[in-house]
């Protein structure tokens, strides 16, 4: 019988995850007020933490991306299973104080973290090996450019979980034809499958945020295989649910010149123009970008 793979963390005192008292401390200390523009609402809870580290169902072997970890409340959990953390944070005064949360807490794991004080939403590249895994509780009022960015930015990322809006969340992992579908569901199907992965409660957070949390595992899979661009698929996906009711025909006119040209660029695609964007999956997008792209006849 073969031999189990060795623990990464044997040996190694586990790090002391945050707790409600703690947050609030750490927070008075920093004089930090929690704002709405930055999405600010940090995890109390060392239960949900070790649930969300558990769900995204990383390894000893995972090199992890997490994006703005705050007072460090799930970037300690994840040091106890993974091989190495990014963390990228866009508040100084947070990005400052974590690296000495992780020594008082996580003394064992301090080299195995790395924070970059940088916009996650506008960061070029990530320090250090390539990231295998993204797990996050994502900002709210940005969750999906963010996430999108970063699928985009790093295709070595083979999986993850975040955690976004409750609402977001149906939207991201939404199928075709369900009326939650729209942008986020087709854009995020480009790079991902993607699933829910269970509910959240307000109470787990300080301060507790005005709506229900939702976490979406996704993992990565080859985008169709197609000859338009991203860009030109992504264009085509904008513009079907810019004017959600109406036809096929009517939202692409302004892509194809005019709705007549729309009609001949959806019927190569093998799409019906009458159709609406939201009953197509991002494979019959990609078809119509590549109709669009061809010269009739």
């Amino acid at each position: 019988m073969p031999a189990a793979d060795p623990d990464p963390t044997a040996g190694r005192d586990r790090p002391r995850l945050l707790g409600a008292a703690d947050v609030r401390q750490m927070a008075a200390a920093l004089d930090l007020r929690p704002t709405k523009q930055r999405g600010q609402n940090f995890v109390i809870d060392a239960n949900t933490v070790r649930r969300i580290v558990r769900d995204s169902r990383i390894t000893g072997d995972d090199v992890v991306v997490e994006v703005g970890p705050g007072l460090g409340s799930l970037t300690l959990g994840l040091l106890e299973v993974a091989r190495r953390v990014v963390a990228l944070e866009l508040d100084e005064v947070l990005a400052a104080a974590l690296p000495a949360t992780i020594a008082e807490r996580a003394p064992a794991y301090v080299d195995a973290v790395e924070v970059v004080h940088a916009d996650a939403m506008r960061v070029a590249s990530v320090p250090g090996p390539a990231p295998t895994a993204l797990v996050a509780n994502l900002p709210y009022n940005v969750s999906v450019p963010v996430l999108l960015h970063l699928l985009a930015l790093l295709p070595s990322l083979e999986h993850g979980l975040v955690m976004v809006q409750a609402e977001v969340a149906d939207r991201l992992a939404a199928p075709p034809g369900s009326k939650t579908y729209g942008v986020p569901s087709a854009k995020a199907a480009w790079y991902a499958d993607v699933r829910r992965a269970g509910a959240i409660g307000r109470n787990v957070f300080w301060p507790a945020p005005n709506v229900d949390s939702g976490l979406v595992a996704w993992t990565r899979r080859e985008p169709p295989a197609t000859t338009a661009s991203r860009e030109q698929v992504f264009a085509v996906v904008d513009a079907a649910f810019a004017q959600r009711r109406k036809t096929l025909r009517a939202t692409l006119a302004g892509l194809a010149g005019s709705a007549p040209a729309a009609e001949a660029a959806i019927v190569r695609a093998g799409v019906d123009p009458r159709a609406r964007g939201e009953v197509l999956g991002i494979t019959e997008f990609a078809r119509i970008a590549e109709g669009l792209q061809e010269e009739p006849g």
